[in-house]
């Protein structure tokens, strides 16, 4: 689980992360939960999608909260520049996530759970049994004048690529600002990374601010990208200016394109595991047209962490600067959500997107499998495309929703829920809330791109246009962006 540019939003969530899900299959173990179990076939008029389970298989939905936004916003950059994103690049949860929702706080840690639906738009082509449910979660906002004060270590890459424009030159400027607006008892350190790395500046209180913005001033590009070194130095600096009750933080700001040392994302963590050991997260910030998407997202996941993605001075401004902040702390680490669909409503079910993210549904209670860690203020929102069972009533539950988290003082487990009904997700879409239209055009924008089961379902103009009602009702520029960026979308098909 972890408001800016969502994508910023994540960054921030990111970087709320990093001050403050990625969220880990590797010691999940077994089949993904929500997986098919047979090969896409027909019942009766009912079409049957290769990737939706039978409830009566497996009523068990489980995977990690993630607050990554990387990919909406790597995406977008591509697109306005004229450019279709790699099918691969794409993922709906980080789409959906990068936009801002109303969810309502809880009144202390952890979570609160909202969960609603609705039929889908008369323009989605789809059997009328099949509804929108969305599974939405909010954690508390926090003020900032009562975080406790971060230790931040970023880990910069100089490295020749970096030389583009909007790239490291962005980086520069936004580490600027955030040195003039952390509090003087915050704490910086600097490692920079080319061919090899080398500390910039030890850790350093904001208070001592000139040598701080002497080491921001002296990073220059030099020759090739060792991702690998800079964040061994890099998590070796963080340890050695570790301080208990202290948000501790590395941040990695780079385009991710590694090309010596390691190039994989398990052989480098596993250098850096020890350093961390759950006391110290990494913010994955990704920059440049040219991005190693793939890389930067799982050392986000399986570090602890998540990814967000800037293009724009702006943009990455926001994010360091006013969002940052605000969100230093971490309110629940290792978050993971189980949903139990009820067979004798739901005939059966998909998640949208979160395909790296899934966890055996046994191994939803078992606290040494890694969730989602997230920060003050976050939302994470899943969908579901879910069929109703024949006959279902509107009193009929359809599913249960289970959140579980460890606290990040004292690592105790918590837990909350909530549940729906027929009755909740069986009002007409166009009368459903504002912010749930915009996550369904936002998540079927990112199927569409992906080439996949959207196929003869959706047209890019109809997402657009729902996209430009929810931004008029919600008032959102964001989200009137996303109607501009569909469309550009749909110009380059």
């Amino acid at each position: 689980m972890v408001r800016i540019r969502r994508s910023v939003l994540l960054l921030l969530a990111a970087l709320a992360t990093t001050l403050t899900v990625g969220a880990c299959t590797a010691d999940g173990g077994g089949q993904r939960s929500g997986a098919a179990r047979e090969p896409a076939r027909t019942d009766g008029n009912i079409p049957w999608s290769g990737d939706e389970t039978r409830a009566s298989d497996d009523p068990l939905s489980t995977f990690a909260v993630d607050v990554d936004t990387a990919s909406y916003g790597y995406a977008r950059r591509l697109i306005m520049d004229g450019r279709l994103p790699e099918r691969g690049t794409v993922r709906p949860e980080e789409f959906v996530n990068s936009f801002r929702q109303d969810y309502p706080q809880p009144a202390g840690d952890g979570f609160a759970v909202h969960v609603d639906g609705a039929r889908l738009p008369e323009t989605h082509e789809a059997g009328g049994d099949e509804r929108l449910l969305r599974v939405g979660l909010q954690t508390r906002a926090e003020d900032e004048e009562r975080r406790p004060d971060a230790s931040l270590t970023f880990v910069i890459d100089v490295s020749g690529s970096m030389g583009e424009p909007g790239r490291l030159d962005l980086v520069r400027d936004a580490l600027h600002t955030l040195v003039d607006q952390l509090r003087p008892t915050d704490s910086i350190a600097v490692v920079e990374f080319s061919s090899d790395a080398r500390v910039v500046r030890e850790m350093t209180p904001v208070a001592d601010a000139r040598p701080l913005h002497a080491a921001i001033d002296s990073l220059h590009t030099r020759s090739s990208t060792n991702l690998e070194a800079g964040l061994v130095l890099g998590y070796r600096v963080a340890r050695d200016g570790f301080r208990p009750g202290r948000t501790n933080r590395v941040i990695v700001l780079s385009d991710g394109l590694a090309n010596t040392g390691s190039t994989d994302a398990e052989p480098i963590l596993r250098q850096v595991r020890a350093e961390a050991e759950k006391q110290i997260a990494l913010l994955g910030v990704g920059v440049g047209s040219s991005y190693g998407d793939e890389l930067m997202e799982q050392l986000a996941d399986r570090g602890d962490g998540f990814a967000v993605y800037v293009s724009e001075r702006e943009q990455a401004r926001e994010v360091f600067v006013r969002q940052l902040p605000a969100t230093l702390s971490v309110r629940a680490l290792d978050a993971k959500v189980q949903v139990s669909f009820a067979p004798q409503a739901v005939r059966s079910y998909r998640l949208v997107g979160y395909d790296n993210r899934a966890v055996a549904d046994e191994d939803f209670r078992d606290d040494r499998v890694d969730g989602g860690e997230v920060g003050p203020g976050h939302s994470v929102t899943a969908l579901y495309a879910v069929r109703l069972a024949e006959g279902a009533s509107p009193s009929d539950r359809i599913a249960q929703v289970q959140v579980r988290w460890t606290d990040p003082a004292d690592r105790t487990p918590a837990e909350t829920y909530g549940s729906v009904t027929v009755a909740d997700v069986d009002r007409r879409f166009a009368t459903a809330s504002p912010r749930l239209r915009a996550c369904y055009a936002a998540a079927w924008f990112a199927e569409a791109l992906r080439a996949d089961r959207s196929d003869g379902q959706v047209r890019l103009t109809d997402l657009a246009a729902i996209a430009d009602g929810a931004a008029t009702a919600t008032e959102d520029d964001e989200v009137r962006d996303l109607a501009r960026v569909i469309r550009s979308a749909d110009e380059l098909r």
